[in-house]
């Protein structure tokens, strides 16, 4: 596997998902994430202020 650079859906700021996170996620069974790290936050966050 290789770095790929994906796009944030809500920024629209490119991120690198690194060849060990896409392993990561493979495993886990997890998708491509599709937020940027701060976005990913900061939608937990607001999740967990329900």
């Amino acid at each position: 596997m290789t770095d790929k650079t994906v796009v944030c859906c809500n920024c629209g700021e490119e991120f690198v998902f690194t060849a060990g996170e896409q392993e990561f996620y493979t495993t886990k069974g997890l998708s491509e994430p599709k937020r940027c790290k701060k976005c990913r936050e900061a939608y937990k966050a607001s999740k967990n202020n329900r």
